[in-house]
């Protein structure tokens, strides 16, 4: 396999063989039921479909029960597919995988949906610095965005322009986070550097090799 669906737990820190404080992410990984193995021939693609943490049974449709149940396995909250994977390395209805898929030392990316902060304005959207000091009576204008640029022509703003707006809350991937350590006996892999989401959120760990 070349992926696994996981939790994230949070952060902590590790010293590396040189004695320097590496920043890490605690996630866990697994254990993911392999759920569907879908075929060129039937699908029209090659994937593997995981599902990961438990799910109450009342609170699945009847059709996803049915799905499940297919893998003789419990309702499941996430789902996701793997499209790349090793041929030789044959996955069957039902079958577990925990964090052994991976090796320590190497790299691999991580893709989670980014902590949603509302709308904000261009300070903290854009990093905009505001408009010069609190100085000449300037009284509100330390995190204004400043002139957009449109005046008689085109007398419009332009697309793309840099303003307030909704932030956070998107789909985003980190890619080459070292697999600093394995602890297979909890389903947990400590990644180097920071996953994307809020301790709790669901991840997708794939190789990128």
């Amino acid at each position: 396999m070349s992926g696994l669906i996981g939790k994230k737990i949070g952060m902590t820190s590790m010293f590396d063989a040189a004695g320097k404080n590496i920043p890490c992410t605690v996630i866990q990984a697994g254990p993911c039921v392999v759920t569907q193995i879908k075929t060129k021939d039937k699908d029209g693609y090659e994937a593997i479909q995981l599902a990961f943490d438990d799910k109450k049974e009342k609170n699945t449709s009847k059709a996803l029960q049915g799905h499940f149940a297919k893998a003789k396995t419990t309702p499941k909250r996430m789902i996701a597919e793997f499209t790349r994977f090793e041929k030789g390395h044959q996955k069957d209805f039902g079958d577990i995988l925990g964090v052994d898929v991976f090796i320590e030392g190497e790299f691999i990316d991580v893709v989670g949906t980014s902590k949603g902060k509302g709308f904000q304005g261009v300070v903290k959207r854009h990093g905009f610095s505001g408009v010069g000091q609190a100085t000449h009576g300037q009284h509100n204008r330390l995190r204004a965005p400043g002139s957009l640029g449109a005046s008689s022509w085109p007398s419009r703003v332009f697309k793309g322009m840099r303003m307030g707006g909704r932030t956070g809350g998107n789909r985003v991937k980190m890619i080459n986070l070292q697999v600093m350590k394995l602890i297979p006996e909890q389903n947990i892999i400590i990644v180097k550097g920071s996953v994307p989401g809020p301790n709790g959120s669901y991840l997708i760990l794939e190789r990128w090799s």
